[in-house]
């Protein structure tokens, strides 16, 4: 049985809260980031998508908006 998740959220929170959470799809990963859009630096939202094409990650493209 394999890890279901496919984004991977790091974000820095305005009192310096770190948040770190794992969702399976994109509709999950928008509910999450509009939930928790006042506590977060949205210039330090990293989103990493497991399923990325390794060729992108060379390059590294990391925002997915």
């Amino acid at each position: 049985m394999g890890n279901t998740c496919r984004y991977v959220v790091n974000a820095l929170g305005k009192g310096g809260e770190t948040y770190y959470t794992q969702c399976k799809d994109k509709h999950e990963l928008k509910k999450w980031i509009s939930d928790n859009q006042e506590k977060l630096v949205m210039n330090e939202l990293i989103i990493t998508d497991k399923n990325q094409n390794p060729l992108l990650k060379l390059f590294g493209l990391k925002k997915l908006f």
